[in-house]
């Protein structure tokens, strides 16, 4: 079992609790899942590429690092800074080559979880207070984000198995999911004939790269999103970002739950309306559940 979360505000000022914001929605349906907790988080205007990796404890890790630096080295990136925290390793980047060449390279050195000029993914095991305590997660402002808590079924608790899921090959797209993808490995066969890499067996990791070649190819989000409905079969609902807009698709049985909340200043998505109450504490809100078969898209101002 799993629960989702998403809020964009609105008027994009850039500033905003995104953090704080989704640590009180995932709070509120942890019960759905303590196994792993993850956040994907969007903060505008910066030219630096933010890549984050997965990185094992002590001489392991930092022989990993060394790995990271020399592929930067080699694919002409310049390395502005970077972070170990956790058990993960940031690199902020100048990088104006081709992403898909230079992501797939970086996984020869170590897990990479976020690559993105605005995106920062961060998940580990434990509840949004435990990812929280580990990678200060509250002190996050920006636009929007997405973020899941996760009972683990059908694969291992590990931090490269929780979600968001980047878009693996791509820069800004993440995904959070509740469900299951029949036809996973159908489509997972076609894409990498058409050359495209997996890095883990988990069906929201398709649903992500399946959706940034739409974007990649000119579709818009929402065109994207009615192709995903009638493309995969299965029961879900997800949630996904990119930089400037947020998202969602349900299947046509809508067996898996999502409720939302909009105001004038923010939209709000969740599993279960407790989260969106962890927003607006003592207001009666006027929530709507989306309908079977249905995708919407809400992006921020500029």
């Amino acid at each position: 079992m799993c629960g989702i979360a998403g809020i964009l505000y609105k008027r994009g000022q850039g500033a905003q609790a995104v953090g704080q914001s989704l640590i009180s929605m995932l709070d509120g349906c942890q019960h759905r899942g303590a196994d792993s907790t993850g956040f994907a988080m969007y903060t505008p205007g910066n030219d630096l590429l933010h890549l984050r990796f997965i990185i094992d404890d002590g001489a392991a890790g930092a022989q990993a690092i060394d790995k990271i630096k020399a592929i930067l080295a080699k694919h002409g990136a310049t390395l502005k800074s970077d972070q170990r925290i956790g058990r993960s390793y940031r690199a902020d980047v100048t990088y104006g080559g081709n992403i898909q060449t230079f992501t797939y390279a970086l996984e020869d050195a170590a897990k990479l979880i976020s690559a993105g000029y605005d995106l920062d993914i961060i998940k580990d095991e434990g509840t949004a207070f435990d990812v929280d305590a580990a990678y200060d997660v509250n002190q996050f402002t920006g636009t929007h984000g997405i973020g899941h808590v996760r009972l683990a079924t059908e694969s291992e608790v590990k931090p490269e198995a929780a979600h968001p899921f980047l878009a693996t090959g791509f820069a800004d797209v993440a995904i959070v999911h509740n469900g299951q993808i029949t036809n996973y490995w159908k489509m997972r066969r076609r894409m990498e004939r058409r050359g495209f890499k997996f890095r883990t067996d988990n069906d929201s990791e398709l649903i992500a790269v399946y959706l940034a070649d739409k974007l990649k190819q000119g579709s818009g989000l929402e065109d994207a999103l009615k192709d995903a409905i009638d493309t995969l079969d299965g029961t879900f609902s997800f949630l996904v970002s990119t930089k400037n807009e947020i998202g969602y698709a349900k299947d046509h049985l809508a067996a898996k739950p999502m409720v939302l909340v909009e105001t004038d200043d923010l939209i709000a998505i969740a599993s279960e309306e407790v989260s969106l109450n962890r927003l607006f504490p003592g207001t009666a809100l006027t929530t709507t559940e989306p309908a079977p078969g249905t995708f919407k898209t809400w992006q921020r101002s500029i």
